[in-house]
């Protein structure tokens, strides 16, 4: 900082400009205190990611993943660019301006996809073999920075949730699709979009409230899909001639 401000005294000498040591002084001393808070803001941010902190995060980058990946890369990159939350060390990339924007292309290309019955279910297929990596690789990044170990578990945790969630979505859409009328399919569609935004915002916000939400999710998951497929069971069964009571009988 020294070497700045008798560089910048040369320089404002060199343009005929010749201030006093008492306004170098200030100047130095102004330039301190600027670099000061700076710092403080930037210790502050760090230690928020505690081990709470980001085992939320990875959870909820898995979970979200599994059924809007793209959102999720742009609402936790677009944050961390805004100075909103402080990204751990593996998921810096998520805030590059290239990133931004390829996720935020895709962000639109799925909004408008998952909106259309039987072509969500499609696109649906299309990234289950995308969704389910990316959760893991994002879970990894959130909890790997410093630890190989940490990495793995994060990417286990991030994979297997990202596969639960996923699931979870495409039977549901699925199950949706049966029915001729589309606006049960725009309602889950516009319900999964507020989900992604709630996910991360409260895993950044209230680590310990997610994980209590997070649990929630879970069962109710597995309930859908225990019921969901028998549902299914029967609409194939239907289909191919096979009998079977009408899917509307189901019950749990």
């Amino acid at each position: 900082m020294d070497d700045f401000i008798q560089h910048l005294v040369q320089w404002l000498h060199g343009i005929g400009i010749h201030p006093g040591t008492d306004a170098a002084q200030a100047v130095g001393q102004a330039a301190g205190q600027v670099a000061g808070q700076m710092g403080a803001a930037v210790n502050a941010a760090t230690a928020q990611l505690d081990m709470p902190s980001l085992l939320a995060l990875a959870a909820a980058l898995g979970w979200a993943s599994g059924f809007r990946l793209y959102a999720v890369v742009f609402l936790t990159g677009a944050m961390g660019y805004a100075g909103w939350i402080a990204l751990p060390e593996g998921l810096h990339l998520l805030q590059h301006p290239a990133v931004l924007t390829a996720s935020g292309v895709m962000l639109l290309v799925e909004f408008l996809a998952d909106k259309i019955p039987w072509v969500d279910s499609l696109w649906d297929s299309v990234n289950a073999f995308i969704r389910i990596p990316a959760g893991a690789l994002l879970a990894a990044g959130a909890l790997g920075a410093d630890s190989a170990a940490m990495g793995l578990v994060g990417a286990l945790l991030g994979g297997s949730l990202a596969a639960t969630s996923f699931a979870t979505k495409a039977t549901t859409r699925a199950a949706i699709n049966t029915s001729p009328e589309p606006f049960s399919n725009w309602l889950a569609s516009f319900f999964e979009d507020g989900l992604v935004v709630g996910v991360v915002w409260l895993a950044t916000q209230h680590p310990v409230a997610f994980g209590v939400a997070l649990a929630l999710m879970l069962v109710v998951s597995v309930l859908l899909l225990v019921v969901l497929f028998k549902f299914l069971k029967l609409v194939i069964a239907k289909l191919r001639g096979r009998g079977g009571d009408p899917p509307a009988s189901v019950s749990t």
